[in-house]
C-alpha cells in the first residue's frame, strides 16, 4: 500500500470532516451516551481491524473514544486509514447516543 500525498490527505479529509491529520495520522474522537456504547463501538472496531488486518490506536475514556490511524508499513497514511475511518463513522452512527 503505498503513502497518500499530503494534497490526497487533504483532499480525502474534505470527505471525512470530523477527521484531522495529526503528526502522519488521521485521528477522530467519538462521544457515545454512556461507557457501554463506547465499548460497543470500540469492539465493532476491532472485529473490522481484525479482519482487514489494519490496527488503530484506540483511547478510551468513559464515553469517548478516539482513533489514531496510520499505515506503519507505508509509514504514514495510506487508503487503507480512509476506509477503516469509514468503517468507524458507518459503526459510530449505528449505535444509539452517538456524536460526533
Amino acid at each position: 500500500m503505498e503513502k497518500l500525498s499530503e494534497a490526497e490527505v487533504k483532499d480525502r479529509l474534505t470527505h471525512h470532516p470530523e477527521w484531522t491529520e495529526v503528526g502522519g495520522e488521521i485521528q477522530r474522537t467519538f462521544d457515545f451516551a454512556d461507557f457501554k456504547a463506547s465499548m460497543r463501538f470500540v469492539n465493532d472496531v476491532a472485529d473490522e481491524a481484525e479482519r482487514v488486518q489494519h490496527h488503530p490506536d484506540i483511547l478510551i475514556r468513559y464515553s469517548r473514544v478516539t482513533l489514531t490511524v496510520s499505515t506503519h508499513d507505508a509509514g504514514g497514511i495510506t487508503v487503507k486509514d480512509f476506509d477503516l475511518a469509514a468503517f468507524a463513522d458507518n459503526a459510530a452512527g449505528s449505535i444509539a447516543g452517538a456524536t460526533a
